[in-house]
C-alpha cells in the first residue's frame, strides 16, 4: 500500500483532494486481487526494477534467437513505482477533463474527442474569467508554434500544450467541478516523483534500443484503469522515438473500456500529424473483475463496457479502424491478440475487402500457448503473421498464471472439444480418403 500512497494522501486530508478512482485503498492496491489473467508485480524499489528490467533484456535477446520479426512484452509497474504511475495518470485524467469542461461551455459537450475543437478566443476569455490565467499571459502560450495558429484548439493540441508548459503548470490552478474551487493541476507532483519519470523513460528507452538492434518488436502491456492513462502516455512518448522509420513499440488497447476507441484514435491522429508509425495490440481487457469491484467499493464509475456484447463492438470498431489506417496510409500496423473466432473471422474479411494481403505483415495474429490451436495453425498454413504467446518464469509463477488464463477463458473446455473434434474429424477424412499420413 505505501507504494501506491502519494504525498498529497499522507498530509491530512490529502486523499479527499483526489478523484475517487486515484486514492489508495487497502486490498485493491497489489493490484492482484479479482486479477485472473495477468501477471501482476509487486514493487519493492528502484533497484528492483532495474532487475525486471534486465530480465526483460533476457527475454527480447531470447525472442530474437528464436524468430524473426518477434515480439516481447512488458510491464510498466514492473519498471515503476505505482504511486508515480497513479499520479500521473491523476494529472493527464484531470487536464483532459479540463479541456471537455471548455468544451462544453463552448456548446460540445457528448462531441467526439476528435472533432471537438475550442475557440482561442474564447478559451482565453474562459480562462481569464476562471481566475486561472490572464488573456495576455494565455497568449504566450500560442506563440511561436502551431497552436491555435487555425483559431481553434483541440485535444491533442491541448495536451501539447500541458507537455511545453509543465514548468508553467505547476502553479497553474484548475476548476475542480465538485467544489467550485480552483485546484493546483501539479499539486503534490514531487521532485522525487518527476525523478521517477526519468527513470522509467531511461528503462523503456535501454528496451527500446536493444528490441530495435535485435529486430524484435516490444509489446507495452495494458494494466488498470488507474495505471493506464501513465502508461499510455509514457508509451507514446517511446513511440515519438523510436517508430520513425518502421513500428518497433506496440500500445496495447484494452477494448473492454469505455474510453478505448477515444484512446486509440487519438494516439493514431498524433502518429499522423507527427509522421511516426503506430502501432497497436488489441486485447479484450484483463482485468475486469477488479475494476468493477473497486469502482464499486470507491463510488466512481465502472470504467468497463456493461456486456460482452459491447465489449466486441469496441474491439472491432476499434479493429476496423486501425485496418483503414493501414489502407490509406500504410503508416499502421496491428496484432489481433484475440481467442475469438468471430473476431479472427471479421479480420480476415476486412482485411480482404480493404485490399490488405497477409504479406503485407501489416496485420498479425495472436493467441496463447497451448489455446485455440485451430485459429493458429490454419492462419499460419495461410500465410497470416501469427504468433503463440509464451509465458516464462519459475514454474512456481507461471502455472497458478495459466491457471487464471484457463479461469477467465470460461470458454475454455468447449473451445478444447471443439478442436478434438475437429481433430477426430481430420483422421477420419484421411482414413476414408486412404491418405493417414500426408
Amino acid at each position: 500500500l505505501s507504494s501506491r500512497t502519494s504525498a498529497a494522501e499522507k498530509e491530512m486530508g490529502g486523499a479527499e483532494q483526489r478523484e475517487k478512482q486515484y486514492r489508495a485503498r487497502q486490498g485493491f492496491e497489489d493490484h492482484h486481487g479479482g486479477v485472473t489473467s495477468a501477471h501482476t508485480y509487486f514493487y519493492a524499489d528502484e533497484a528492483k526494477c532495474d532487475q525486471h528490467m534486465e530480465t526483460f533484456l533476457h527475454c527480447i535477446d531470447a525472442s530474437s534467437g528464436s524468430s524473426e520479426d518477434g515480439f516481447s512484452a512488458i510491464k510498466l509497474t514492473a519498471l515503476a513505482r505505482p504511486q508515480f504511475l497513479v499520479r500521473f495518470s491523476e494529472v493527464l485524467v484531470k487536464w483532459r477533463k479540463f479541456f471537455h469542461q471548455m468544451a462544453a461551455e463552448q456548446g460540445q459537450a457528448g462531441w467526439a474527442v476528435l472533432d471537438t475543437k475550442l475557440e482561442v478566443e474564447k478559451l482565453q476569455e474562459a480562462l481569464a474569467n476562471l481566475g486561472i490565467v490572464s488573456k495576455a499571459e494565455s497568449q504566450q502560450w500560442f506563440m511561436g508554434e502551431n497552436l491555435g495558429t487555425s483559431g481553434t484548439v483541440d485535444l491533442l493540441d491541448w495536451n501539447s500544450l500541458f507537455d511545453s508548459r509543465t514548468k508553467l503548470s505547476r502553479p497553474l490552478l484548475i476548476p475542480n467541478r465538485k467544489t467550485g474551487q480552483l485546484e493546483p493541476l501539479l499539486s503534490h507532483f514531487s521532485e522525487e516523483e518527476e525523478l521517477q519519470m526519468k527513470r522509467v523513460l531511461q528503462r523503456m528507452d535501454v528496451l527500446a534500443k536493444r528490441a530495435m538492434e535485435k529486430g524484435v518488436r516490444l509489446m507495452v502491456d495494458a494494466e488498470q484503469s488507474y495505471f493506464q492513462p501513465a502508461i499510455s502516455r509514457l508509451t507514446v512518448e517511446t513511440q515519438r522515438r523510436f517508430n520513425r522509420s518502421q513500428p518497433i513499440i506496440y500500445n496495447t488497447y484494452q477494448c473492454y473500456l469505455k474510453e478505448a476507441y477515444n484512446n486509440m484514435t487519438g494516439d493514431v491522429e498524433l502518429s499522423r500529424r507527427e509522421g511516426w508509425h503506430f502501432g497497436t495490440k488489441l486485447v479484450r481487457g484483463a482485468y475486469m473483475e477488479q475494476e468493477r469491484e473497486r469502482a464499486a467499493q470507491m463510488g466512481y464509475e465502472d470504467p468497463i463496457n456493461p456486456n460482452y456484447e459491447k465489449t466486441n463492438e469496441m474491439y472491432h470498431r476499434c479493429l476496423d479502424y486501425v485496418l483503414e489506417e493501414i489502407k490509406h496510409s500504410r503508416k499502421a500496423s496491428v496484432m489481433v491478440a484475440s481467442h475469438n473466432e468471430d473476431t479472427v473471422k471479421f479480420t480476415l474479411r476486412r482485411m480482404m475487402e480493404l485490399g490488405i494481403h497477409p504479406s503485407d505483415k501489416k496485420v498479425c495474429f495472436g493467441q496463447l500457448l497451448g489455446m485455440c490451436d485451430q485459429i493458429t495453425f490454419p492462419l499460419g498454413q495461410a500465410g497470416f503473421p501469427v504468433y503463440k504467446y509464451v509465458p516464462y518464469g519459475p514454474v512456481n509463477e507461471v502455472l497458478p498464471y495459466l491457471s487464471r488464463r484457463a479461469q477467465e477463458n470460461r470458454g475454455f473446455m468447449q473451445r478444447a472439444n471443439r478442436e478434438r473434434d475437429l481433430l477426430w474429424k481430420e483422421v477420419k477424412r484421411r482414413l476414408l480418403t486412404g491418405n493417414l499420413f500426408s
